[in-house]
């Protein structure tokens, strides 16, 4: 029989009694906390999967700045695939003569029969104070014949109201609705400015595309149509099933054909913009720092309750061994013990994990949608995984001893020291549950630093421990120390007489605090860095077009309306040429990014002074006149943004060249800037020091924040007609929105580390309550009173809470520094005072969990205590 019944009633005994409850919570925690991020991250994943092609208005797109070959639809359509036709370029749009004849520039946009093939076209009513209420998808097609859809800001500009004409080139058209959204909008100022839509058939009587037009065209291609989609399906497009292949296979074919197209490109899902993904990814990272810390905690818990559980029992086996019981009967007993709790605890801590990433998905609401798909089993495998880990892999080392408890153990007590076999398994498990972890995380350099961070954190916590202990038992036996008071000998005499389980307590303690602070400090310097990126006073209009001959009224009229501070650049067109006088060709680049950025101009930028809310990482911005050889200061220079530099495999000092307008400008590149792309803020990917070159076609690009109530939308537009002014007021609130829902879901999980760190501090001083009442047994019996050991004993948990805590606090701000700059990637800076207020809160937090794990201790009787010593 592979399992005798006294193994079942053994189990079942130890499982009543509670002696494996805090391993059971322990492991149903982290089994919680990464599940619950798991699941959540999955269906997150599947959900973008299956609706972030609304950001493209299709799966894949084909777009170009010539009409695209007929090739293009023809093999979508052969590959059984639908099939849509955009064309995007800047105009301007006109008033009747009879209503004030005002022009206003938009963004065109002819669409073709189908569009959107992936989402919906959203049509509004415009509400009294000028904000559009949805009012309902829009039929597929676009506008009807003679008919053009616009945004609320055209009726503004121009004085119109619906069912009035608006003259596009030479064509009339009727205004029939104001678009609330747009799926394929997409970014960048052509996008930014004012949306006219028509239909494709009648592009051509405007006669507005002319050879020199700056037209994007579109091909729109999509699999068959979902529920979220404006058109059903037809029987001609490829099956759900096939679709992905099809999609797949025609991508692959296009890009080798786009390499013989000129300004030709192919985008799918993953080229999509990532709106806000700095957020969004930062957030994800952090959920899943908290979920791992989570996991090392009850890691510690397991093996401090599984040693302490194992100490208890050492007796037990021992009288086992003498009745005739084989080490493998007790080797399956205690596996199958630690198999059934793990099992418990991880389908337990499962079903916890289920339940709070639906909270997750209700905090997260605005954010994603609440459709979510349901998620895949290989988040809950691998969770139940973790767990099983947990318990096994550190829970089994110290149990392994119980098998090899010697009989003779009965007589002599101080038989049944570890083995190496233990440490062996106990090797696997680190290894395994590692492995894990890195999977579950997903990111190989966040669970490197952190694993290998904490790893190196126990080592040096423990001899820092060591050594200390070894200064205070050096002390103790000083003169010195005979001029202390009493109290404060006795516990530090507690502290130094067991110097292992000492240090091993500090280490636990330490690591369960390191992870308390480690998380305080990034939440609090990611919160904080998210906030400062979208401030209270964030500009909100983007103006451009300014020219020159208008700036000092243009700055006027800001200055009367109140605008006391706002952001203002040249802004000019220039054509990267040559790189190093090497002729810069998009067939020079292999990485799609990079061939993009070459293949169209820059927008380029001058400034004699470095943008405030630029860091300049590499390099000087602008070199003095003693700097240089030929005395001129800034001439001939280049800042570039880091992102850019990399791109393109630029370095500090290579020359670029650009021509604008005609003219061909070199500089050598003296300065690397690090750009906030997310901070509202006017930003540029290349800058000149100086303050103006001769002969550079300028106009200038404004941002303010709008005072309100003042109408000055209006004022600017109609004083200066040829500008465009940008609204981000819709972009700011929802990053604000964003950033409040995802700092409500990064707290809530943090509550699950929180929960675990404390789980930490009070194992590790439960398990060392028969240690204590044994000692304090022999000093009630040599007359010290309970008010002098509760004394005692309360400087002892203090010591070992300030040190615990200094050493967590001082490990948390290393290891956090390493995070902040090469994970989340934001500025660190922590306190000074970090140590100090660490080893405070450490001291407070361990005598609290002390008070609480040796409660009732003192009011053993002590012959009770001393007779269980002897026994």
């Amino acid at each position: 029989m592979l399992i005798r019944p006294w193994v079942w009633r053994m189990v079942w005994r130890d499982l009543r009694s509670g002696a494996l409850r805090w391993l059971w919570m322990a492991v149903a925690l982290a089994v919680a906390a990464l599940s619950a991020v798991s699941l959540f991250a999955d269906r997150i994943e599947r959900g973008i999967t299956r609706d972030a092609a609304q950001l493209l208005g299709a799966d894949l797109v084909v777009l170009g700045d010539q009409p695209l070959p007929p090739a293009v639809t023809q093999q979508a359509r052969q590959a059984g695939l639908r099939v849509a036709e955009t064309a995007v370029f800047p105009s301007m749009a006109r008033a009747p003569d009879e209503q004030g004849g005002e022009t206003r520039l938009v963004a065109v946009k002819a669409v073709g029969e189908g569009y959107p093939l992936r989402g919906r076209l959203t049509l509004g009513r415009v509400q009294p104070d000028g904000t559009v209420k949805p009012a309902g998808p829009a039929p597929a097609g676009g506008p009807p014949s003679g008919s053009v859809w616009l945004d609320p800001a055209v009726l503004q500009g121009l004085g119109l109201k619906l069912g009035d004409s608006l003259w596009l080139g030479d064509a009339r058209f009727r205004i029939d609705a104001v678009i609330a959204s747009e799926p394929d909008r997409g970014a960048g100022f052509v996008s930014f400015s004012p949306r006219v839509m028509l239909r494709q058939a009648d592009l051509a009587v405007t006669r507005l595309i002319q050879p020199a037009s700056r037209v994007t065209w579109r091909v729109l291609v999509a699999g068959p149509a979902r529920a979220t989609d404006a058109q059903p399906a037809t029987p001609a497009t490829a099956s759900g099933a096939n679709a992905p292949a099809a999609l797949q296979q025609l991508a692959a074919t296009l890009r080798q054909q786009a390499e013989q197209w000129r300004g030709v490109r192919v985008e799918t899902l993953d080229d999509g913009r990532p709106e806000m993904r700095s957020t969004i990814d930062r957030a994800g990272m952090f959920l899943r720092l908290v979920a791992l810390l989570a996991a090392l905690l009850a890691a510690v818990v397991v093996a401090t309750v599984a040693r302490d559980f194992a100490q208890q029992r050492l007796d037990d086996c021992a009288l086992l061994r003498v009745m005739g019981v084989s080490q493998g009967d007790m080797v399956r007993a205690y596996a199958l013990e630690l198999l059934l709790v793990g099992l418990g605890a991880s389908l337990l801590g499962l079903a916890l994990g289920g339940a709070f990433h639906q909270v997750f998905v209700w905090m997260l609401a605005d954010l994603v949608n609440a459709d979510l798909p349901w998620p895949g089993p290989w988040p809950a495998v691998l969770s139940v995984g973790v767990g099983l880990v947990l318990t096994l892999g550190f829970g089994l080392p110290p149990l392994l001893q119980l098998a090899r408890v010697p009989a003779l153990r009965v007589l002599r007590r101080q038989l049944g020291a570890p083995r190496v076999a233990s440490v062996l398994v106990l090797g696997s498990g680190v290894a395994a549950l590692a492995l894990l972890l890195t999977l579950v995380v997903r990111d190989l350099k966040l669970a490197g630093i952190a694993l290998g961070g904490v790893a190196a954190a126990v080592l040096v916590l423990s001899g820092v421990a060591a050594g200390l202990l070894a200064l205070l038992k050096r002390w103790l036996a000083s003169a010195s120390a005979l001029k202390a008071p009493l109290p404060w000998r006795q516990a530090v005499r507690g502290m130094v007489a067991q110097p292992v389980p000492t240090v091993v307590q500090v280490a636990s303690l330490s690591l369960g605090l390191l992870a308390l602070f480690l998380l305080i400090l990034i939440r609090t310097d990611l919160v904080a860095s998210w906030r400062n990126a979208t401030p209270p006073d964030a500009p909100n209009r983007f103006v451009i077009n300014i020219q020159p001959d208008q700036v000092d009224g243009f700055q006027g009229t800001l200055k009367e309306a109140g605008v006391g501070r706002f952001d203002w650049y040249p802004m000019i067109r220039g054509r990267l040429v040559r790189i190093n006088g090497q002729e810069v060709k998009p067939s020079s680049f292999t990485e799609d990014r990079a061939r993009r950025l070459v293949d169209r101009e820059f927008n380029l930028s001058v400034a004699e002074q470095a943008p405030g809310h630029n860091e300049v990482v590499q390099g000087t911005y602008r070199q003095s006149a003693a700097d240089k050889q030929d005395g001129s200061a800034g001439q001939g220079e280049w800042s570039v943004e880091e992102g850019l530099m990399k791109t393109l495999g630029l370095k500090l000092g290579d020359r670029l060249s650009f021509d604008v307008a005609g003219q061909v400008s070199e500089g050598r590149i003296t300065s690397v800037r690090k750009v906030d792309w997310g901070s509202m803020r006017v930003n540029f990917f290349v800058m000149a020091p100086v303050a103006r070159v001769e002969g550079w076609p300028e106009t200038y690009i404004a941002a303010f924040r709008i005072p309100e109530g003042t109408g000055l939308d209006r004022a600017l537009v109609q004083r200066f007609p040829n500008v465009t002014v940008v609204d981000v007021t819709m972009s700011i609130n929802q990053v604000q929105g964003v950033l409040t829902q995802v700092i409500a879901a990064v707290e809530f999980l943090f509550l699950f580390t929180l929960s675990a760190g404390v789980l930490v501090l009070l194992a590790g001083l439960w398990s060392s309550r028969e240690r204590r009442a044994a000692e304090w047994a022999i000093m009630r019996s040599l007359g010290a009173s309970r008010e002098q050991l509760a004394r005692i004993q309360r400087l002892e948990l203090a010591g070992v809470g300030l040190l615990s805590g200094g050493l967590a606090a001082a490990a948390a701000i290393a290891i956090g520094g390493v995070l902040a700059a090469q994970v989340f990637e934001f500025a660190w800076a922590p306190p000074w005072w970090g140590p100090v207020a660490g080893g405070l809160a450490g001291m407070a937090l361990v005598m609290l969990a002390g008070w609480w794990s040796l409660r009732g201790l003192l009011n053993r009787p002590v012959l009770a205590m001393l007779r269980q010593q002897d026994a």
